[in-house]
């Protein structure tokens, strides 16, 4: 099994890390990275469990970060993780930082398939 890391996931943050012609964040827009990840079916609890008690405190300690849920498919083994970040520039740090990385570490032996990563910018929102 192949895991991609780094920009080669398919991020999809507006502007790349490198960006030179990278736009300001405009009114305080929030950037979500969504990964959906498919489990060995033996192995999804211990998947929920690393999430749980590795992966959440360690978002918790990355700047800019603001919120973490996990969406879960238990018949199907796979889940799709959303972090919420302050902006931008917050959600390409951690990805520089290798905080992202060392995440996605923690889970090699549970994958049935290569993680995919997405990035939003968050544009509607109600409670």
């Amino acid at each position: 099994m192949r895991l991609r890391v780094g920009r080669r996931t398919g991020f999809m943050i507006p502007a790349t890390a490198d960006s030179k012609d990278r736009r300001p964040t405009v009114g305080g827009n929030i950037y979500v990275r969504m990964t959906t990840l498919t489990f060995r079916v033996e192995m999804y609890d211990e998947g929920l469990r690393i999430f749980e008690e590795s992966v959440i405190p360690a978002a918790r300690a990355q700047k800019g970060f603001r919120g973490f849920y996990v969406l879960a498919d238990r018949q199907a083994a796979r889940c799709v993780a959303l972090t919420f970040w302050d902006d931008e520039a917050s959600a390409v740090a951690n990805e520089e930082n290798r905080y992202y990385q060392e995440q996605l570490v923690k889970f090699m032996p549970l994958f049935l398939s290569d993680p995919v990563r997405e990035g939003y910018e968050l544009v509607l929102e109600s409670h």
